[in-house]
């Protein structure tokens, strides 16, 4: 995603629950001596399939150099890189890596409610969080990107998902997440990148982003992956501030969520969602969008308290 708050000590404000903080260092220390580690890019050398996949890594971490408005080769996307939401070209641990991936799919996901290949994921990526048009499968550029997370995930077996994969998944809020509480903390840790409406901060070159956006029209949209609160939630707590690890988070799990609520609060583009989740049953719980296959609000599928609706979930699959 993004480098969403600058290195600093944590915020005054005392948002800590016990609980949910010790849950989220066991299961650090669960991960220390298994955790999945991303091939060495200094071991490729100079064939072609070698230099395709390294082209794939320059595309994730440089994306708006090569398709974004101003794009080198294509102008296709909003100016972020597909390492702000897929950390260190998606290598980090907890970071929404890619060594999954190429495990994983293709496979048959409730969003779109088909089968999806890695093609169609990436797509997804470029069309609803860099608010894009889809590459040609036939590209170089596909090409590279494909190749590229492959290799990535090539010692992950089929069908598994190692540690340290994706993102942290923080546990529940017995309340609803604070947009307002949230507010706070951006303000005083995030607007130094990021600024006070969420606008990022270019480069001197005024092509590629230092910061990127949080909101507003050249961030990502209301379809992308991270404006479901558990997976932004979750995305910040084992990576913010910026130079955050997973070992050593800075922020409470409420202040994860509470920030997170604030800036998925904030405008930002939006996307035709009406072909998404067509079996309305299988959407997560923190889908902000309805219809529902239960009774709880918009509101509280977009902020929480998620426990509830989980559970009647669970209790309907279960009849």
């Amino acid at each position: 995603m993004f480098p969403l708050l600058t290195a600093a000590t944590l915020c005054s404000c005392n948002h800590k629950t016990p609980v949910q903080d010790a849950n989220y260092a066991a299961t650090v220390q669960k991960t220390k001596e298994i955790l999945w580690a991303a091939p060495d890019s200094n071991s490729l050398g100079n064939s072609d399939s070698e230099q395709l996949i390294k082209y794939g890594k320059k595309l994730i971490e440089n994306t708006a150099f090569y398709l974004g408005p101003k794009g080198s080769v294509a102008h296709i996307s909003n100016g972020m890189n597909c390492q702000n939401c897929h950390l260190s070209a998606g290598t980090k641990p907890f970071g929404n890596n890619y060594s999954a991936v190429a495990a994983n799919y293709p496979k048959f996901r409730d969003r779109s409610g088909s089968m999806e290949s890695i093609y169609k994921r990436v797509n997804d990526c470029v069309e609803r969080s860099l608010n894009g048009k889809a590459l040609d499968t036939a590209s170089n550029e596909m090409q590279a990107i494909k190749a590229y997370i492959t290799w990535l995930g090539k010692d992950v077996p089929k069908g598994t998902k190692p540690m340290g994969g994706g993102l942290t998944e923080l546990a529940y809020l017995n309340q609803a997440a604070e947009p307002e509480k949230g507010k706070m903390i951006y303000q005083s840790k995030c607007v130094t990148c990021h600024g006070d409406n969420g606008e990022g901060k270019l480069n001197p070159d005024k092509i590629t982003y230092q910061y990127p956006p949080l909101w507003g029209p050249h961030s990502y949209t209301m379809a992308a992956g991270l404006f479901r609160l558990s997976r932004l939630a979750g995305y910040v707590k084992s990576n913010m501030p910026f130079g955050t690890d997973y070992t050593k988070p800075q922020l409470s799990d409420e202040e994860a969520w509470d920030v997170a609520a604030f800036v998925n609060s904030q405008p930002r583009p939006i996307k035709d969602i009406s072909k998404d989740w067509p079996k309305i049953s299988t959407k997560p719980v923190d889908h902000p969008f309805g219809p529902y296959a239960d009774s709880f609000s918009e509101k509280q599928h977009k902020y929480g308290p998620f426990s509830p609706i989980a559970a009647f979930k669970k209790q309907q699959q279960h009849k």
